[in-house]
């Protein structure tokens, strides 16, 4: 019997973070395992002109608080109408957040780039329409429906 890999569903990745710092070590602890990072940034504006100019963005791994008025709350949202999978990373994960259905779950910071890059193979499996498996500490998964 033959055992084919699956295709990889999430392969460019668009980091959307307001501290420096972090972003930086996302963006390089993502490059490293091999992910496409299509851009960093650090608002809305500038997340939502990279998902409709440069496209075939994956997943958006957003905080919820962002530089700027709207928020990573409206950014999930957004790219959930444009059928893009969102894994929120920040601190605290309000409740609205978590109810409404628009991310695929949230992983607490700080976390360590093991734990993100683990966070986005169980992504990956819940895109494919397969059980998490085994959660990193810092990740919960939120219900798919």
């Amino acid at each position: 019997m033959f055992f084919s890999k699956r295709t990889q569903q999430i392969r460019r990745i668009l980091i959307v973070e307001d501290e420096p710092l972090l972003a930086f070590d996302t963006e390089h602890a993502l490059q490293q395992a091999g992910y496409e990072v299509v851009a960093t940034v650090d608002r809305f504006r500038d997340a939502d002109a990279v998902i409709l100019g440069k496209g075939a963005v994956d997943l958006v791994i957003t905080d919820i608080r962002l530089t700027g008025v709207r928020s990573g709350i409206e950014l999930a949202r957004h790219a959930r109408e444009l059928g893009i999978a969102v894994l929120f990373a920040t601190a605290n994960c309000p409740p609205d957040a978590r109810d409404q259905g628009i991310a695929l779950g949230w992983i607490a910071k700080p976390f360590q780039p093991r734990d993100l890059v683990r966070a986005i193979a169980i992504c990956e499996r819940l895109v494919s329409g397969l059980p998490a498996g085994r959660l990193p500490a810092p990740l919960t998964v939120f219900p798919q429906g």
